[in-house]
């Protein structure tokens, strides 16, 4: 997926947008995002923009910790120093399947479900 400076930050912003409606407790795929905005192939540029957001979006902190792979794995976690991810979600109350990954069975939540 390739754009073009003004619709990459349209597209970023659409992100943050989702991400700052993840419930508490809950997470999302990369995946998930990128569909809901109408972008199938853009998992990757959903994760982009999250790179971009240094946690800020307007004026609020975002959840990006409550974004994970496909298979429910902290693939963001190198952004986040000394296992804050993990920590974050377990004190949300997120269970894991294994280290590092999810049970996105219990916690999944998809941009459609409001």
């Amino acid at each position: 997926m390739t754009l073009n400076k003004s619709k990459q930050t349209d597209f970023y912003l659409r992100v943050f947008e989702v991400v700052a409606e993840i419930p508490y407790g809950r997470v999302t795929t990369y995946g998930a995002i990128a569909e809901y905005l109408g972008v199938r192939s853009g998992a990757r540029a959903v994760g982009w923009a999250l790179n971009k957001t240094l946690s800020r979006y307007n004026g609020e902190d975002l959840p990006c910790h409550r974004v994970v792979n496909r298979l429910g794995q902290l693939t963001g976690k190198s952004y986040f120093t000394g296992g804050t991810m993990e920590n974050m979600l377990r004190q949300e109350g997120v269970v894991f399947k294994s280290p590092d990954t999810v049970d996105l069975n219990r916690h999944f939540w998809h941009p459609d479900d409001g």
